[in-house]
């Protein structure tokens, strides 16, 4: 037999997300209402574009003007460039070569008597300077290329923020509620739509304490949701590490597929099935009968019928299970209907039974 464990539940979405703009803007489009079904990545609601698409132009233009400081063409993806090919710097690596060349003249001259001590001052300071307007453009390079790297990121960002402009479906879903309207300035952050995805369903569960230790992942879960007849099927696919402290209940998630009928909420009724094929004790369910809330079975001991009380447990097709108040191998009566204990009874071999491993039943006077 089948063992499970009954528990009730409830079904929600396997995700569901509140989408709002990450930037700030009119809203120009609302491509989606309630119940409507997306794709992840359909379009969802536009923001009017222009003011960021004029962004996107200064900051294209701001970062072309920057490529043109530093000698690289206007467009382009690569912002690298070598120091020394900067033209201003080039300039002024040119002025320093040029005042240490004189002042070594200078040197040799004043060695010779030639140049006086002057001169000699002269070409010192003039070398000094240049040597100090070389270092300086250096530096303006390096301050340009890191303006550069700003300005390329200046760039990154107001596309980004044109992107943001458009908010499209992180999932396959379905639209669940639109708090927004067309024409509304919406602020960041500002809840637009919310999106559901109802397929597959997760199935919530509590299981009690006693029944715990024998759930386990993967294992199937039957469910009917409250209203309805149809039984779906899904699987153990999440289980929480450890009880409620309050109510001794481990949380369970079942995955569902849904066909279509059901929805995110409803309320239902689940089996965990935490054995395929577990040894039972049965009985035909024709054998059992039930008085004043009773259930007992009628067998015969020394030509007499004898009433037996038993618990029962699971039911299935052609068997229900009998929890105690009988032992395997017990002959009882089929259709027992009008027998009480003590009426005397005569079980009998009909023609033929023999073969068929057949018996019957005959009531004596």
């Amino acid at each position: 037999m089948e063992s499970v464990v009954t528990v009730t539940g409830t079904l929600a979405a396997q995700e569901a997300s509140t989408l709002s703009a990450k930037v700030a803007g009119r809203l120009m489009r609302l491509a989606v209402d309630i119940g409507s079904v997306v794709r992840k990545g359909d379009l969802l609601a536009q923001l009017e574009p222009r003011d960021f698409e004029l962004r996107v132009q200064q900051a294209a233009a701001a970062l072309a003007q920057g490529r043109a400081e530093l000698g690289l063409p206007l467009e382009g993806d690569s912002d690298h460039v070598e120091l020394a090919r900067v033209t201003s710097v080039k300039q002024a690596k040119a002025v320093c070569d040029e005042a240490a060349k004189n002042r070594e003249r200078i040197v040799n001259l004043s060695q010779t008597g030639i140049a006086s001590q002057a001169d000699l001052d002269t070409a010192e300071a003039n070398f000094t300077v240049a040597q100090t307007r070389y270092e300086a453009a250096r530096e303006a390079a390096r301050a340009r290329i890191a303006a550069l790297g700003q300005r390329r990121a200046e760039l990154d960002i107001a596309r980004k923020q044109l992107a943001d402009s458009s908010i499209h479906a992180p999932f396959d879903g379905a639209v669940q509620s639109r708090p927004a309207s067309l024409g509304e300035y919406v602020a960041v952050g500002t809840p637009i739509v919310t999106l559901v995805q109802t397929s597959p369903l997760r199935l919530r569960l509590d299981v009690p304490e006693r029944d715990s230790g024998r759930v386990r992942g993967g294992q199937t879960v039957r469910l009917a949701a409250e209203g309805g007849t149809n039984v779906f099927e899904g699987r153990i696919a999440r289980l929480s590490p450890a009880l409620n402290p309050y109510n001794r209940m481990l949380r369970v998630e079942a995955d569902v597929p849904n066909p279509g009928v059901l929805r995110p909420g409803l309320f239902a009724r689940a089996q965990i099935v935490v054995a395929d094929r577990e040894e039972g004790l049965s009985i035909p369910p024709e054998a059992l009968s039930v008085f004043a809330g009773i259930e007992k079975v009628v067998t015969v001991d020394q030509g007499k019928a004898k009433e037996i009380p038993i618990v029962t447990g699971r039911r299935g097709p052609g068997w229900v299970e009998v929890v105690s108040g009988a032992a395997a191998g017990m002959a009882v009566v089929v259709d027992p209907e009008g027998l009480r204990s003590g009426q005397p009874v005569t079980v009998a071999e009909p023609a033929g039974a023999k073969a068929a491993g057949g018996s019957g039943v005959g009531v004596g006077d």
